[in-house]
């Protein structure tokens, strides 16, 4: 599904049934089917306002999500529509067309609240549709900005400085763009001309007084202005006639008022070109198996009574993609090494090389779909995998050297066993006859490729195994005195004493290595670790100005309109951030 989408219609994606939300396992397979990055873009408005006849342009449809054409909403939860983004390659649109606020059938609008909370939480670029001008009523209807601070957390554990916690919505809330339908008025202001982003900038201006009348007029200015980092307005003029608004399914464009056509292709246009990909904080780009566990937890957590938290719900993710990010280093390191392994190896610092650059491989692999791993616990539990893979491949060669040098010493030495068992060498001067032809089994043994770091242990194994019969021809060859046959002996178990010091040495050094690549394997851990601590605290930074710029902005316009009590409280959220991004950087240790 990844590189073609094919969704002929919406489906539901959260249901509201018997006042519970509830995710749509279909929704939720469709997603976990898309690799791409996402764009998301979600509406949310009054009932009956014409939502999702601008959700079907967008799609580049004329049906599909729900028109309805009486006074009843039809959009019940919220549903997606997942395409092909039309301008960026590589990438699908995701459309959240929301249930209408403020229904009056449904009786209790409590899910109200939490339908606009997730469109926020889901989106990249947040859609305010209403009917008419930005006046009083219009605000007093979008009340559920101000709920905000009571639908979602930012954070899992309050702010140590006591700054309140939707401070940080800024750094993750979407673009906000407010589509103002059937707007009648001229956009102008003390007789000049203005747009329609002058015009919500002006809307959004605050009012001086201290009435419980005034600061209900600026809560939701307020929070429109500092929660959502981007803000954008267009309108649009009635499509068509009152009484044919029910048949705009079926309507072509040249039947629909061109000032309504134009500006429903340039609002089209803007989101295309202008809406973000879904990003969390670190820069992590939201997929459809993201955006699916980001479902899950959002409503998981409202369902049991607790605010979605953002921060909880990466760390969420980042549990559920690390653990597969391990799996897959190692899926990718025993790949490598069965293509590039050939047992048993000539030494053991060959397979230690190989290891050595298919665990880099393999780490790397892990860096780059890994993220938020606290206290590096994934990275560890990698570490300790790849350290038993190593183990395993050791003692993999190990037993392939063992049995190579086991059928070579079979097939080279049998002909002689079987020619002592005939007395071939139960003769005068069988000794030397045999202990020739033993030199020269032994060289042609040595010489043979491919025997492995066991060749001279299992080697001397078998002659040690050996040295009855060996003594049994010393003993019956008459052609040597005793004293030739004592120092005969001597020379046999100095050879086996020299053999067994060469093994320890060989041990030691077999030992050494595997220390000093364990050694080089923590360096490439803390390398990659420190590079990658690095770049995530490059995008922290740029994240936190970002943030910065924004609040310095809305900072200054405050104290330009006279509201020195809530640029005053601006700027200890700014003092707060300043501080946090002064903080030193956390040293890289794995232990």
């Amino acid at each position: 599904m990844d590189s073609e989408i094919h969704m002929s219609t919406p489906v539901c994606l959260i249901k509201n049934t018997e006042e519970q939300l509830l995710a749509n396992q279909e929704a939720l397979e469709i997603l976990s089917g898309i690799k791409n990055p996402l764009v998301v873009v979600a509406i949310v408005g009054l009932y009956r306002t014409g939502k999702s006849y601008l959700m079907n342009k967008l799609a580049g449809k004329n049906k599909g999500f729900s028109l309805g054409s009486t006074v009843q909403s039809h959009t019940k939860g919220i549903w997606m529509w997942c395409v092909p983004h039309p301008q960026k390659p590589s990438h699908t649109l995701v459309l959240l067309d929301t249930e209408g606020l403020g229904d009056v059938e449904k009786g209790n609008n409590q899910n109200d609240s939490w339908i606009f909370a997730l469109a926020i939480l889901l989106s990249s670029t947040f859609v305010y549709n209403s009917m008419g001008t930005i006046n009083q009523q219009a605000m007093d209807q979008l009340h559920y900005v101000t709920e905000l601070s009571d639908r979602i957390r930012a954070k899992s554990s309050p702010d140590a400085n006591g700054i309140e916690d939707s401070a940080d919505f800024v750094s993750f809330f979407p673009d906000f763009v407010w589509t103002l339908r059937d707007f009648s008025l001229e956009l102008e202001a003390d007789g000049l001309p203005i747009t329609a982003d002058e015009y919500l900038e002006n809307s959004l201006k605050l009012k001086q007084g201290n009435t419980q009348k005034d600061q209900n007029f600026n809560l939701p200015r307020l929070c429109i202005r500092k929660f959502f980092p981007k803000k954008k307005c267009f309108i649009f003029d009635r499509p068509t006639h009152r009484k044919k608004l029910g048949q705009l399914e079926t309507m072509h464009d040249d039947e629909l008022d061109p000032e309504f056509v134009q500006q429903a292709a340039d609002f089209c246009s803007y989101i295309f070109s202008n809406s973000k990909t879904k990003t969390l904080s670190g820069g992590i780009k939201v997929n459809g198996p993201r955006l699916e566990n980001l479902v899950l937890t959002y409503v998981n957590a409202i369902s049991s009574g607790d605010l979605p938290c953002m921060e909880n719900a990466v760390l969420a993710l980042a549990q559920i993609e690390n653990a597969a990010a391990v799996q897959k280093a190692i899926a990718h390191y025993d790949q490598q090494m069965n293509q590039m392994v050939k047992l048993p190896t000539e030494t053991l610092q060959e397979l230690l090389d190989l290891h050595r650059a298919c665990e880099k491989e393999a780490i790397e692999f892990f860096m780059s779909n890994s993220f938020k791993d606290i206290d590096q616990l994934f990275q560890k539990d990698l570490a300790a995998k790849l350290e038993k893979k190593r183990d395993e491949f050791c003692k993999q060669n190990l037993q392939a050297s063992t049995d190579r040098c086991s059928d070579l010493l079979k097939e080279i030495f049998g002909p002689l066993e079987d020619s002592v068992k005939q007395g071939v060498y139960s003769i005068p001067g069988g000794y030397r006859l045999f202990i020739q032809k033993t030199q020269e089994l032994k060289k042609t043994y040595l010489q043979k490729p491919r025997k492995g770091i066991q060749a001279e242990e299992v080697l001397q194994e078998y002659l040690d195994s050996k040295e009855s019969m060996t003594d049994a021809i010393l003993q019956t060859d008459q052609t040597l005195t005793e004293k030739e046959k004592e120092i005969e002996v001597e020379r046999v178990k100095a050879e086996s004493a020299q053999a067994a010091t060469k093994r320890l040495e060989e041990m030691q050094t077999k030992n050494q290595q595997i220390m000093e690549q364990k050694e080089r394997s923590y360096q490439e851990h803390v390398k990659q670790l420190t590079e990658k601590m690095e770049r995530d605290r490059i995008q922290l930074l740029e994240e936190q100005e970002r943030t910065l710029a924004l609040k310095l902005q809305e900072q200054a316009r405050l104290l330009k309109e006279g509201f020195q009590n809530e640029s005053k409280r601006l700027h200890n959220e700014i003092q707060n951030l300043q501080q946090n991004m002064a903080r030193p950087r956390r040293m890289c240790v794995i232990s």
